[in-house]
C-alpha cells in the first residue's frame, strides 16, 4: 500500500507510464474518501503555455529516482478527461474519469464525493 507520507514526495518528479514514456509531471493527489488512502493522481500535460490536469489511478504505481510509474499507458492517461491548472474537477464530472478507467464509482450514501485533494 502506498503511504501518504511516501506519496507528497512524488510531488513535481515525472510521471512516466508502463514502457517508461513521459507522461508529465506529478501535480497533486487525491484520496478515497472512504478510505482516506490515495487512489488518484493528477498530472500535469501539455505545451508550456498550455497545460492541464489528467487524472491517474495510483493502483500498481512505484516511485523511481526522480520519476513515478504508473500502471497505465501514455496515450489512455493524455485522454483522461482533464481540468484547467487552477481548477477544481467538478463533482458532476468525477464518474467520468473512473469510467474513463473502467473503476466502479461509488459515491458516498448522501452524494458524496469519492475523491478528495490530499
Amino acid at each position: 500500500m502506498i503511504q501518504m507520507a511516501d506519496i507528497r514526495e512524488w510531488r513535481t518528479r515525472d510521471v512516466v507510464d508502463t514502457r517508461g514514456r513521459r507522461i508529465g509531471e506529478l501535480e497533486a493527489i487525491y484520496v478515497d474518501t472512504s478510505t482516506d488512502e490515495p487512489f488518484m493522481a493528477t498530472v500535469r500535460v501539455g505545451l508550456p503555455t498550455r497545460h492541464r490536469l489528467v487524472f491517474v489511478p495510483l493502483d500498481g504505481a512505484t516511485a523511481g529516482p526522480g520519476y513515478v510509474q504508473v500502471a497505465h499507458d501514455k496515450a489512455l492517461v493524455k485522454q483522461c478527461p482533464s481540468i484547467g491548472t487552477d481548477d477544481v474537477l467538478p463533482a458532476e464530472d468525477e464518474e467520468a474519469v473512473f469510467r474513463h478507467y473502467e473503476l466502479p464509482y461509488e459515491p458516498g450514501a448522501n452524494g458524496e464525493r469519492q475523491l478528495a485533494r490530499g
